[in-house]
Order: C-alpha cells, then sequence, then structure tokens
C-alpha cells in the first residue's frame, strides 16, 4: 500500500472512530431509532458533527448537515449506519446529503430495516455521491446490537445483571441484600441503565424490594421504561414523572415478553433479576450479555442463589458466554460476557 493510501486509510478510520464516539452519546435514548453518529470533514477538518438526538430525532446526519452549512459541499460525511431512504416524520437522510451537497458518504453498515436495506447507498450513487461501505463495521455492529436484534429477531437485546457474592448468592436466607456490593458498582449499574432502553426485574423482586429501577447520579437524563414481568398485582410504585420512566407490567412466556417489547420499539433491555426470572430467560436462550458484579463475600449454601434452578442434566447443556472485559470495581469485581 502506498504511503499516501496508508495515510487516507487511517485518516478515515480516525474520523469514523470519531463517529462512533458521538453514537454511543444516544445509547438509551433514541428508541426505536438506532443510535447514529456522523461527521462530516472537508480538507481535513471537522466542519460538521451530530448524533441522533433522544426520541430518535433529528437524525445524526441532519444534526452534522445544519452544523456544517454551506461547508457540507464537496465534504465526506462519515456514517455509523447507512442513511435512511424512507419518509417518516423526517425526510429521507440519504436526500438530505445530496440536497447538502455531500461528494463521499462512507458508511460502517448497511441498515437492515427492510424501509432501507441499501436504498439508502442506492439515492447517494445515483445522484453521484460516492459511497465506501463496512468502515469499522465490526465496531459499529457491537454499538447497533440492540437495533439490529430488533429488525432482525423481532426483539430487543437482553443484557442479564448479576450482583451477587464470591459464592454466586443475592441475599442472606432471611432476604438481606442492601449490599452485597459496594457504590462503585452501584454507579456503574445506574451507568448502565443510562445507555440501556428499559430495566426489567420480575415481580418478586418487585414485591419484596419495591425497586426505582431509575438512573440516580447523573443529572437530570430520558429515564429508562420500567419493565415488571408479573401476572400478580404490583406493589405501588412511583408513577412516571421526570425521576422515573413509564412503567410496563407483562406477563407470559418470556419468548413472548421480549417480542412484544421489540413490537414496542425497545432496543436494549437491561434486567436486574431476580432469580426466578433470570433462570427463565437463560433457558429460553435470550440473554444476549451477562454484567456480573462479584463482592468478596460468603453467604453460603443457605442464602439466596442470583439464578433459579435451570434443570440441566449435562455440562453441555449450559448457556455459555465469552468474556470480554474484567476490572476492579472498588473493592468488587465486574466481569462482562457476550454470549457467542
Amino acid at each position: 500500500m502506498r504511503d499516501d493510501a496508508r495515510d487516507d486509510a487511517r485518516h478515515d478510520a480516525r474520523h469514523m472512530d470519531q463517529a462512533l464516539v458521538l453514537a454511543r452519546r444516544g445509547l438509551g435514548n433514541t428508541w426505536p431509532n438506532p443510535a447514529v453518529g456522523c461527521v462530516i470533514i472537508r480538507d481535513g477538518v471537522v466542519v460538521g458533527r451530530g448524533w441522533t438526538q433522544p426520541g430518535g430525532r433529528p437524525h445524526a446526519e441532519v444534526m452534522a448537515l445544519a452544523q456544517a452549512g454551506a461547508a457540507a459541499r464537496g465534504a465526506t460525511a462519515y456514517v455509523t449506519l447507512e442513511p435512511c431512504a424512507h419518509h417518516g416524520k423526517t425526510p429521507p437522510c440519504a436526500e438530505a446529503l445530496v440536497r447538502a451537497g455531500i461528494a463521499c458518504v462512507v458508511s460502517a453498515l448497511t441498515d437492515p430495516d427492510p424501509r432501507v436495506a441499501g436504498r439508502g447507498h442506492a439515492i447517494l450513487r445515483a445522484a453521484g455521491v460516492e459511497v465506501r461501505e463496512g468502515l469499522r463495521a465490526d465496531m459499529a455492529r457491537e454499538l447497533q446490537q440492540g437495533f439490529l436484534s430488533r429488525i432482525t429477531r423481532g426483539r430487543p437485546m437482553l443484557t442479564l445483571k448479576l450482583a451477587n457474592s464470591f459464592d454466586g448468592r443475592i441475599a442472606t436466607a432471611s432476604g438481606e441484600s442492601q449490599w452485597i456490593t459496594g457504590p462503585e458498582a452501584r454507579r456503574h449499574s445506574h451507568m448502565l441503565r443510562l445507555i440501556h432502553d428499559a430495566v426489567m426485574v420480575g415481580g418478586g423482586t418487585a414485591r419484596a424490594d419495591r425497586p426505582a429501577l431509575n438512573v440516580r447520579g447523573f443529572g437530570p437524563v430520558r429515564q429508562p421504561v420500567r419493565i415488571v414481568v408479573s401476572a400478580s398485582d404490583l406493589p405501588e410504585m412511583p408513577a412516571e414523572d421526570g425521576d422515573h420512566g413509564p412503567l410496563w407490567q407483562l406477563s407470559g412466556p418470556p419468548e413472548a415478553v421480549m417480542a412484544e417489547l421489540g413490537r414496542r420499539g425497545l432496543t436494549r433491555v437491561f434486567c436486574e433479576g431476580g432469580g426466578e426470572l433470570a433462570a427463565s430467560l437463560l433457558r429460553a436462550g435470550l440473554v444476549d450479555r451477562l454484567v456480573g458484579y462479584t463482592a468478596g463475600m460468603a453467604l453460603g449454601a443457605d442464602g439466596r442463589p442470583s439464578v433459579a434452578g435451570l434443570g440441566l442434566a449435562h455440562l453441555a447443556d449450559a448457556p455459555r458466554f465469552r468474556l470480554l472485559e474484567t476490572r476492579r470495581l472498588g473493592a468488587d469485581v465486574l466481569h462482562l460476557w457476550q454470549r457467542d
């Protein structure tokens, strides 16, 4: 590869990395739309930056074009997902890029939404815009896992959180559980609530703990939807307000619950237990990611397990996950896992 070609590739990668960082700002805020980032470069200078706004609009490209203004003409736009091609509540972003005079669009992923699915790229090419696809595709796919899951599998991505003692217990035999893990782990858990569309618990947890299921410690934020999976009456819980998201109660098989959440537009769900709900989701193969917080204490066999029985007869039947990261959080250990 020529030196100038290597330089171009490095510059392309750097600009797409900037767009991916912007896209992350939308996680937990943009459902049912994807969280997208866009950076517009002209003559090596950033002239426009944007990311999908809360509620899913305006889109990232529109925000970046508004910032760039006339400087967009002849520029290159780096977008983490194919620009949309359909008329909804806003015109297609592909057409907006054409009207602005963008000369080249570099995208990380093709949008699998049937309303787009290559049509955005086709609109650009038909208008004479150079299109390059697939830059940082793996990173963009990881970022868009929730949206991609809803579009291709009909359900949101599901993250299961387990905060337990070293021997896998979430409470003593009497039910005492506050606090097994320390403040650093709890703050990290709130950060994860922040980047998910919804927080989900089972009815038993709702009745025993009356959890707030909101994000605290990060200032004014768009609060996640609160989901309680239970066929029985729930205890009184805070009404939807600036500090609490909408409250949804659902019941039925876990597959049906997750499909309903997908129909309602959710892309990323953060499940915080309890043990019966965690077990049912694992048995159904619905858990995409595991987040574990492990404390240096032992509660013994009479403590309450973090996951109820799975009915496994063979190790080969156990759900398996691939370790992504492990690190210390205060006095506790954080470990992140991804289902292959």
